[in-house]
């Protein structure tokens, strides 16, 4: 699984998962985190997110269909990223879980989520941070077609 929230993702974060899937013949999960504000019911549309969230997803299948790779996508909701992402492995077996430490916690998990990955889910999980001069991203603008 590869679990994002916003618009881009982590070049590195986004390599790695195709390698390990290439080397394993394995399936690239992208899983978009929505967050439902608490005023409003779980299964409300979330049309301004999904118009960030969606084509990212779409852009990420794309890059590794390209490559070979099988993908199955995800859309996990919740009150926050991290509770999108507890629903999602409460619902699914995952083997592993590749995530990306930002610098910037509003770009994706922020570091109490990536503990708390660590200290409650009995996956592997490889979490990448990138150095600060690889500023590589795979977003909607990378990818070249109709985006």
């Amino acid at each position: 699984m590869l679990p994002f929230t916003g618009e881009e993702i982590s070049r590195r974060s986004f390599e790695a998962a195709v390698r390990l899937a290439k080397a394993e013949n394995a399936i690239i999960m992208p899983a978009f985190l929505a967050r439902v504000p608490m005023s409003l019911p779980l299964e409300t549309a979330l049309p301004v997110q999904c118009a960030r969230g969606m084509p990212l997803l779409e852009a990420i299948e794309q890059r590794a269909s390209w490559q070979g790779v099988p993908v199955d996508s995800r859309v996990g909701r919740g009150r926050s990223a991290r509770d999108a992402l507890r629903k999602l492995l409460e619902q699914e077996h995952f083997d592993r879980i590749i995530v990306s430490a930002d610098e910037d916690p509003r770009a994706g998990l922020s570091y109490e989520d990536l503990r708390w990955l660590l200290e409650r889910v009995p996956t592997e999980i490889l979490i990448l941070r990138p150095a600060p001069e690889d500023t590589g991203r795979i977003s909607v603008q990378a990818v070249s077609g109709h985006f």
